[in-house]
């Protein structure tokens, strides 16, 4: 009797460790993350991940993976699959990201595809603040991406400074005051 009073405690302390340990497995921290899953990650603190490339004093290059100031909306512990990112035409390996893709025809057909748009939150939210920060709604962009008359209804979009050309590529923008919608936006109707 007495030894099964002794192992009361032991049990409870067991208990409690499992419990913080479990806590903890599941939660990404953007400095953790490799080269491989740092791009379009979301941190537990809800923080995207960017990948920087840092020359090292032997002159080889070497990638660490940071938490941004960015915060995704309504997003924690993500990491994008292979098939959203294969699906939206993007690489793992992106240092910054800029609204000039925007303004490329194949980056916003995939984009604006059922296969990314309908099945992708993380980018789509991404991408929505992106565009917002330059003064584009993305599911009009969208519309005029899969629109009868796609090219001159792009021509349209891009001439009257709906789609403002962003910073150089490679140069991430300043997304501190951009808006992110609550739920991704709805697939518009083609």
């Amino acid at each position: 009797m007495a030894a099964y009073h002794s192992l009361k405690p032991l049990a409870i302390l067991a208990l409690a460790l499992a419990f913080c340990v479990q806590g903890t497995l599941g939660t990404i921290a953007c400095q953790n993350l490799n080269k491989d899953s740092c791009a379009f990650a979301v941190s537990s603190s809800g923080k995207r991940c960017v990948l920087e490339k840092h020359v090292k004093r032997s002159g080889d290059e070497a990638y660490t993976c940071s938490t941004s100031e960015i915060e995704a909306d309504k997003l924690k512990d993500w990491i994008e699959t292979d098939k959203c990112i294969e699906a939206c035409g993007l690489e793992r390996d992106v240092l910054g990201i800029s609204s000039d893709s925007l303004l490329e025809p194949r980056f916003t057909q995939k984009l604006c595809s059922p296969q990314c748009y309908g099945s992708c939150p993380n980018i789509v939210d991404l991408y929505f603040s992106l565009a917002a920060g330059e003064g584009v709604y993305l599911p009009k962009l969208c519309e005029a991406v899969h629109g009868a008359n796609s090219r001159r209804e792009m021509a349209e979009i891009k001439s009257s400074g709906f789609v403002a050309p962003g910073p150089v590529s490679g140069v991430a923008l300043p997304m501190k005051s951009m808006v992110s919608p609550m739920v991704a936006p709805a697939m518009p109707p083609y």
